[in-house]
This record gives structure tokens, C-alpha cells and sequence, in this order.
């Protein structure tokens, strides 16, 4: 894979190469191919040959400085085309601008600030219903008022609580579609297995979801002031910009992709909480400050946001050692040299989130939660890259970085959480890092 050897890499067995490694612990085995192989390592993911690439100069060569050689990989398009056709996720060239456009007013930083107080009236809903000694699945507390905030502002809807459980129970055969299962992984999408038919009934459902979230804003009328999402969708169809089935794509990668990056990111920051009672004390001290002088959490600020330092930075480290996105596949569509290897077209590329952001030579005791190495960060650039980088960047970063603060400083005014079961957090990979079994915590009121 340079013009004269491929990267190292271990070997793998016939046919499936290093999947069945990769599927076992896909956490592990990037870990240990940096540290055994250095910034890059080749190895087979069935009949895909791949290279990891770990160094931050690698990272920002494929999502900035060459961006235009790498594409996102058939077997990702294959796998979720069915159910987000060609949405922000996976729509390429022109038509991910044209999308890219449509979509950006809903995200402008102003319009992102005006939804302080949606966040905040939400996360006191959660908050209401959580009483002292309450145990609670704290991956499912944080997914279900994530879901609530992304549908209210981003589709207009006030989404009740049956109807979030719903869209959870149908978003978890999505998931497992990108668990990496071997089996599956060998098996053509076309078979009838139970996980295929199971997986075609959850986007039919979505579908439906969707469908009814569009006929009541068309119903109810759209003003020319909205700007959520929605509402810039359909006038976009108003002027024949984007047609029904475009609106449906949009709307099925909002709901897969909106929320869950932000409950994750919770999840594991109140985990890491739990555990290290010291930051969680100083954590309490910031928003009891805050809320000494705000009375309703609904009077939240983005100004507010910002003076939460200590908060802030929990979650940036959360992002680096718990990075919900921990892996990101290119395909290369044209050949590219990388440090010192050719990359021919037609291989994969993969970056690691988690390989990177636990690199000892970019983070000084990288698996020690130390949220006061933001307070003045060292490493480089691309060293950490939790929301993507380059043109095709999260266009959520700033909904998540107010929303997930919000959520945080409103439940930490009320309660401190205590893991039930304490020791590493076991990890299950799909499209996003999940805790394996969710995150069952004790619910402790705050006198």
C-alpha cells in the first residue's frame, strides 16, 4: 500500500481478516494496534482492506487539508441508505451542500442561543421526575430528554413520553446494525435474516413518525419567522429546493443522529462524576453560584453557559476519554500518501477517536479524568476531534455544547449521582459508544 510495502499491521485469519479481533473489543484493538504498529497500521475487515491512522497530522490531512480524496465507505451507505437516503450523513458532493445549506440557519449560533430556555424547561421536567434514592438508567433519563429537546427544536413538536420510547425501541435494531458482529458483517444485507426484517419494520415505523411529524406542521402552518428545521425544509419544497422524499431523509438523520451524542456524552460525565467526588464538589460550588443569582433555570443564558468553566470541561473530557463518535470510516476514491504510504483507491481509512484522544504523547496521563488539562490545553489541534473536523464537521457541535452544560448544571442543582455498580464501564460499539447494559445510577437529593 506504498510503492513498496504495506503498512505493518497483524495478519488476521483467512476470509474475515482481523473482524472477529475488531468485533470482539473494538476498543482494544485500536488501542493495541497504536501502541504495537505506531500512527499507522493495516489490517483486513473482511474483504476491506483498511488502515488505522492515529496521528493528528494524519486526521487533519483526511477531514481538512484533502478531504475531497475520501468519501464515506459503501459499506456504511449500504447499511443505513434504506433508512437515511441521501441526508446530511451520507449524501456526498453536491447535494451535501445544497442539504448542508438548507440546514444551517437552524444551527446559527443566535438561533442556537435562542434555544437556551427550551433546554433548560426541559431538563426541569426530567428533573421533576426524580425523587431521592430513586435508582434510574441514567443512558435512558439523559436519551429521552435529549429526544424531547431535538424534535421540539428542531422539527417543532412536542414529542410525548410514549412516543420517545417508541422512537428509542425503533432506533436500537439501527444500532445493531453497526455493532460489529462478524456474522452479520459477512452476511449480504439482501438475506431475510430476523435482524434484516426487524431492522426493515423499525424504518417503516420511522417512516410513519416522520410522515406525522410533516402533515402537523403543514397543518398547523408554518410562520415566516421559524427556523427550526422543519420549517426551513418545507419552504425549501414551497420553492422546489428539496422534494418530500429529501424532507424524509433530513428528518430520519435528525432523529437518528440529534440526540444521541449528547445523552452519551451525560451518561458518561455523570459516571465520571460519581467516581471522583472532588470535581463533582467543585462542579455543585460553579452551579449553586450560578442559580444563587437565577431563580427559574428557564432564564438560562448562553452567557450563563459560558461562566460554567469547571462544567464545561468535565465535558470536554468526558469527550476525550468517552467519545460517543469513536471511529470514523473513509473510503479512499483516489490515491493518497499518508506518512510514507501510498493509500490506493478503493481501501479504508480509519480513524480512531479513541485510539487518538488516549495517545500518551498528546495527553499527559491519558486515561486519568483530569477535566483541568482543558484550563490551558497543550496537545495538538487534531489530537481531539470528538465532534469530526474539516467541511464535514458536526453541524451539531454548538447545539450540543449549550444543550449538554444546561442539562448538567439543572440536575446537579438538585441531585448528586452514585453509580450502582462501580469499577471500568464496559463498552458496547455501534455507530456510537454505549455503555453495555446502560448506566443504572442512584439518584441522591442535594439538601
Amino acid at each position: 500500500m506504498s510503492s513498496h510495502t504495506r503498512p505493518p499491521g497483524p495478519r488476521g485469519v483467512p476470509i474475515a481478516g482481523s473482524l472477529p479481533r475488531y468485533a470482539e473489543d473494538p476498543f482494544r484493538f485500536v488501542t493495541e494496534l497504536r501502541d504495537t504498529y505506531g500512527d499507522v497500521a493495516a489490517f483486513d475487515l473482511g474483504p476491506n482492506r483498511t488502515v488505522l491512522l492515529t496521528s493528528p497530522a494524519a486526521v487533519e490531512r483526511v477531514l481538512v487539508t484533502d478531504e475531497s480524496a475520501f468519501s464515506k465507505p459503501s459499506f456504511q451507505i449500504d447499511a443505513l441508505g434504506d433508512l437515511l437516503g441521501e441526508g446530511l450523513l451520507l449524501s456526498e458532493g453536491e447535494t451535501w451542500r445544497e442539504r448542508r445549506s438548507l440546514a444551517g440557519p437552524a444551527f446559527a449560533p443566535d438561533r442556537v442561543a435562542s434555544l437556551a430556555p427550551l433546554m433548560a424547561e426541559r431538563a426541569t421536567a426530567m428533573v421533576d421526575r426524580w425523587d431521592d434514592g430513586d435508582e434510574r438508567d441514567l443512558e435512558w433519563e439523559m436519551t429521552r430528554t435529549t429526544l424531547e429537546i431535538i424534535v421540539d427544536a428542531m422539527f417543532g413538536i412536542d414529542l410525548d413520553p410514549g412516543r420517545a420510547r417508541q422512537i428509542r425501541r425503533l432506533l436500537e435494531p439501527i444500532g445493531r446494525r453497526f455493532e460489529p458482529d462478524p456474522r452479520r458483517l459477512l452476511v449480504p444485507d439482501w438475506v431475510p435474516t430476523a435482524g434484516q426484517r426487524e431492522f426493515d419494520r423499525s424504518i417503516a415505523e420511522l417512516e410513519r413518525i416522520v410522515e406525522g411529524f410533516v402533515d402537523r406542521r403543514r397543518r398547523e402552518g408554518i410562520d415566516e419567522s421559524d427556523r427550526d428545521l422543519l420549517a426551513l425544509l418545507l419552504r425549501a419544497r414551497e420553492a422546489g429546493a428539496i422534494d418530500d422524499e429529501g424532507i424524509r431523509d433530513e428528518l430520519l438523520t435528525m432523529l437518528l443522529a440529534g440526540h444521541d451524542t449528547t445523552a452519551l456524552v451525560l451518561t458518561y460525565a455523570w459516571a465520571l462524576l460519581s467516581d471522583h467526588p472532588d470535581v463533582e464538589r467543585r462542579v455543585h460550588e460553579e452551579v449553586d453560584a450560578l442559580f444563587a443569582a437565577i431563580d427559574d433555570p428557564t432564564d438560562l443564558t448562553a452567557a450563563d453557559v459560558r461562566e460554567l468553566a469547571t462544567l464545561r470541561n468535565v465535558l470536554r473530557e468526558t469527550m476525550r476519554l468517552y467519545p460517543p463518535v469513536y471511529a470514523l470510516f473513509r473510503q479512499v476514491d483516489r490515491p493518497v500518501e499518508i506518512s510514507g504510504y501510498r493509500l490506493p483507491a478503493g481501501s479504508l481509512v480509519l480513524l480512531s477517536q479513541w485510539a487518538t484522544h488516549r495517545d500518551p504523547r498528546h495527553f499527559e496521563a491519558p486515561t486519568r479524568f483530569d477535566p483541568d488539562r482543558w484550563a490551558d490545553p497543550s496537545h495538538p489541534t487534531y489530537a481531539y476531534f470528538p465532534f469530526g473536523a474539516g467541511p464535514r464537521s458536526c453541524i451539531g457541535k454548538g447545539f450540543t455544547m449549550l444543550e449538554a452544560p444546561i442539562i448538567a448544571a439543572v440536575a446537579a442543582r438538585e441531585f448528586r449521582l452514585r453509580r450502582v455498580e462501580s469499577g471500568p464501564i464496559d463498552l458496547r460499539g455501534s455507530l456510537t459508544a454505549h455503555p453495555d447494559g446502560g448506566m443504572p445510577m442512584e439518584l441522591v437529593a442535594r439538601s
